[in-house]
């Protein structure tokens, strides 16, 4: 892949994904000026509860697809791809009655509303598992419909149709006074994006060719082995991302939830182009390394980290400086979210030098290393935010949260680059 047409793919993936952060920013200033703070927390608690449940369904599919696309491609035998999908959806509806059928129980001998501040947690939950196995399909449409070449397409369900829909329900239940219904809402948008991605899928995989005595053939098992690495990975990588907010909630509430979490959304804008040239490089970085081309590999990696260090570095800019002024905007409260703010800049910082390290990891076949360091990130993440987070004053709340997150980042990139390197040669990070 030149350089011009990884920049080129890059940057309309990274258009469509400004749309979509708009389109998240938009609803999130509508929110925060219009709902109170507790029902923007209770959003947010649900929104990583089923981040978190949502990966445990998936078990991987929705990553290790995108690595079939590329091996099937360089065998020759994209077809295949069709038998993967429609098994991997036996895999993510198994899962998701397992998850429900094990909340029963849980239920049944335990209280969650003793684990939690929130009164509603248990409400909120059940809620969420019920619509976990329309999430999970939803997360492996998009990127089957990425595995099959339509990148701007799965984009746009990713990036602007997965907010839309909550967006639009908001304004509705603004006006007619129903703002309770705000999770019911953001939960029943996910019914309705996997019934349009799925028929949008079906379309693409009727025009494949058909299969023939020469097609790549996998069985269950074969898809699990090859996932279930894969969403160990994704498992930690949600967890870090959702626990602050699911530990928040246990001792500080749902409205410290909502100061944080508009910090964290504002954080990740800077992961816009490292998720952008991802989704570009992910399929081509498994097929060359198939072909054991490590020259071609090494070039790509380093177009790759150079585009997202400048994307990244300019939008970081931005934020650090005005900062302050950039979260008075969401309401007047949520300034006292500044400091976590720009401890979660200073790891996305991090992030951004450091290249795309998981991924490669991902799709050249070594999923269990990765699974090792982001486990071990996590387990530092957890230990730190209970730790941090109970504490009174200004090292604890939102504060020690946002401090977990900058250590164990900082810590599982910088074990990623180390062993890309011993091991391929490759300089993953930005030179």
């Amino acid at each position: 892949m030149s350089i011009k047409n990884l920049t080129q793919k890059s940057f309309s993936v990274l258009i469509i994904r400004s749309f979509g952060v708009l389109l998240l920013f938009g609803f999130t200033l509508f929110i925060t000026n219009f709902y109170s703070a507790e029902d923007v927390g209770r959003y947010d608690f649900v929104r990583s509860t089923i981040m978190v449940l949502g990966g445990l369904a998936l078990m991987g599919t929705n990553q290790s697809i995108i690595y079939f696309s590329g091996l099937l491609k360089a065998r020759n035998s994209v077809e295949s791809i069709r038998i993967i999908y429609f098994k991997m959806l036996r895999i993510i509806f198994a899962l998701s009655l397992i998850i429900l059928l094990l909340f029963i129980v849980f239920f049944k001998l335990f209280s969650i509303n003793e684990i939690f501040t929130g009164s509603e947690s248990i409400y909120l939950v059940r809620n969420t598992i019920l619509t976990v196995f329309f999430f999970s399909l939803t997360m492996l449409n998009i990127d089957t419909i990425r595995a099959l070449n339509k990148t701007i397409f799965s984009e746009m369900y990713r990036s602007i149709f997965r907010y839309l829909p909550i967006f639009l329900f908001a304004i509705i239940l603004l006006f007619t006074n129903y703002q309770s219904l705000l999770v019911e809402a953001y939960l029943f948008g996910f019914v309705l994006l996997s019934c349009l991605s799925s028929i949008k899928v079906f379309r693409l995989l009727t025009k494949l060719g058909k299969l023939t005595n020469n097609s790549e053939k996998f069985t269950v098992k074969q898809i699990f082995k090859t996932s279930y690495p894969m969403a160990l990975s994704a498992i930690a990588y949600f967890i870090m991302q959702s626990i602050d907010v699911i530990i928040l909630s246990m001792y500080k509430g749902f409205e410290e939830i909502a100061y944080y979490s508009v910090s964290v959304k504002l954080a990740m804008l800077t992961t816009l182009a490292l998720m952008s040239v991802n989704i570009v490089i992910a399929p081509r970085i498994a097929e060359i390394y198939e072909n054991k081309e490590m020259q071609t590999l090494q070039k790509l990696i380093k177009r790759s980290t150079r585009i997202i260090f400048l994307i990244s570095v300019c939008v970081l800019a931005i934020l650090f400086l005005f900062s302050e002024e950039i979260l008075s905007l969401f309401g007047k409260d949520y300034s006292k979210a500044n400091n976590a703010l720009l401890y979660l800049l200073s790891a996305q910082f991090f992030n951004a030098v450091s290249g795309p390290g998981a991924i490669y990891l991902n799709m050249t076949g070594r999923q269990r290393t990765l699974n090792k360091i982001l486990i071990f990130g996590l387990a530092i993440n957890i230990s730190l935010n209970f730790y941090l987070i109970p504490i009174e004053g200004s090292y604890g709340g939102i504060n020690g949260a946002a401090t977990a997150t900058l250590v164990s980042l900082i810590i599982w990139n910088m074990i990623i680059v180390i062993q890309i390197y011993f091991k391929d040669k490759i300089k993953i990070f930005l030179t």
